[in-house]
């Protein structure tokens, strides 16, 4: 006789999507400005990215199997999206030796200390670049002029936040100096859309994001278009302040954290010593995820409190 009732522990319901689904989402997102960065600073672009994937990738299964093999490197792709974001946050010009550096530290410091997925309370991503910017500033501040040959010999080029302009219909494009994925709003914009469409990003992260930078900028006396799309921070507010793991899970706690994230990326930019302040602003906010989920958690309905 068939079994006609099944008992198991919960969940009972489960959906459709895995990591490994919703990383190949976010690496098909990125896509638009990895294509953008390539048309603008050639093959070299490609490589650093390239080089910043394979290094976070070959890093985490060094670090969680015992041995390797193909498939153990591919994981959950949730270590090539770290790779990705990561390297589009690099200048054109980065070292390679750095871009390796910085990936190491990106998965056994941003992630694997804590437990890996899930468990990794500040982006890896942004980890890894705040290490190689204090140890390396100079290189992770060397620009390259769209359409040129990035050589970190050369002549550094600015980028629009650093010399405070820009056209607007450049910023929208891509033709600016500046990080490799950060540059073109209307790539960022397609991802955007991809990922909405998808179901990953909650939109309160960074309409929260992009209305407080303008909210800060307004009241500072400044452009408020400028520092909406010159820089980081689009680039930013759509895919690295919108992590599921280190972002909040209460929905009033996502957009408390989106504003938190642009006031003090504008704070930042506006009021301190470096032109941009996205990658601080978003590891500031990621240490206070425990709380916004603790004081923004919905009460249920009839809960009488003790």
């Amino acid at each position: 006789m068939d079994n006609k009732l099944v008992v198991s522990s919960s969940p009972h319901l489960r959906t459709p999507e895995t990591i490994d689904t919703i990383m190949r989402d976010v690496l098909i997102a990125l896509v638009p400005p990895l294509a953008v960065s390539i048309w603008l600073f050639g093959l070299n672009a490609l490589g650093v990215v390239a080089l910043a994937t394979v290094a976070c990738m070959i890093t985490e299964a060094v670090l969680v199997h015992d041995k390797i093999s193909i498939a153990k490197i591919k994981g959950d792709w949730s270590a090539a999206v770290t790779g990705v974001l990561y390297g589009l946050s690099l200048p054109p010009s980065t070292p390679w030796w750095i871009v390796v550096i910085g990936a190491v530290v990106a998965i056994i410091i941003g992630k694997q200390l804590f437990g890996g997925i899930g468990y990794n309370i500040f982006n890896p991503a942004l980890v890894g670049r705040a290490f190689t910017v204090l140890a390396w500033p100079n290189y992770l501040s060397d620009w390259t002029k769209p359409f040129e040959t990035p050589d970190v010999d050369a002549a550094s080029a600015a980028t629009p936040l650093s010399e405070a302009s820009a056209e607007i219909s450049d910023l929208f494009i891509g033709t600016v100096a500046g990080s490799l994925g950060e540059t073109s709003i209307l790539a960022i914009l397609i991802g955007a859309i991809y990922l909405i469409y998808r179901g990953h990003v909650d939109i309160r992260v960074p309409v929260g994001y992009m209305g407080a930078v303008a909210a800060v900028a307004l009241i500072g006396g400044e452009d408020v278009l400028f520092h909406l799309f010159s820089g980081s921070a689009f680039f930013a507010a759509v895919y690295m302040a919108t992590c599921m793991v280190t972002s909040p899970f209460t929905k009033t706690g996502k957009l408390f954290f989106g504003i938190g994230c642009g006031f003090f990326t504008a704070i930042f930019r506006i009021y301190g010593a470096a032109p941009e302040g996205v990658t601080y602003a978003i590891l500031l906010m990621n240490a206070l995820v425990p709380f916004l989920n603790k004081y923004t958690k919905p009460k249920v309905y009839g809960e009488v409190s003790s």
